[in-house]
């Protein structure tokens, strides 16, 4: 199984109303220091309406960046529940996902 298949799959366990840093998705995947792959794979999504790549933050709650602008990755989590103010995740250790 490819790298790619192998990062959204691991992203679909991620519930709704929860977010994952790029790190965790990274070690959850066996990949050692691979938060730059996991970013290019995440904005490379194909399918952002069923693989929830808004979901992936960074480490410091920053909510990151988003193939379609950081204002629609906002909205989504917002439609979520997720909270944020300016560019971070409200909240950010009690809805971070732990595989």
């Amino acid at each position: 199984m490819k790298i790619e298949e192998r990062v959204y799959k691991k992203l679909l366990q991620v519930p709704k109303g929860h977010i994952v840093t790029y790190g965790d998705l990274s070690k959850a995947v066996n990949l050692q220091n691979g938060q730059r792959l996991i970013g290019r794979i995440m904005r490379n999504n194909p399918f952002p309406v069923i693989i929830p790549c808004h979901r992936v933050v960074k480490s410091n709650g920053d909510i990151g960046g988003f193939a379609f602008g950081t204002n629609i990755k906002k909205n989504l989590l917002l439609n979520e529940g997720i909270q944020t103010n300016k560019n971070k995740i409200v909240d950010f250790k009690k809805i971070k996902f732990k595989f």
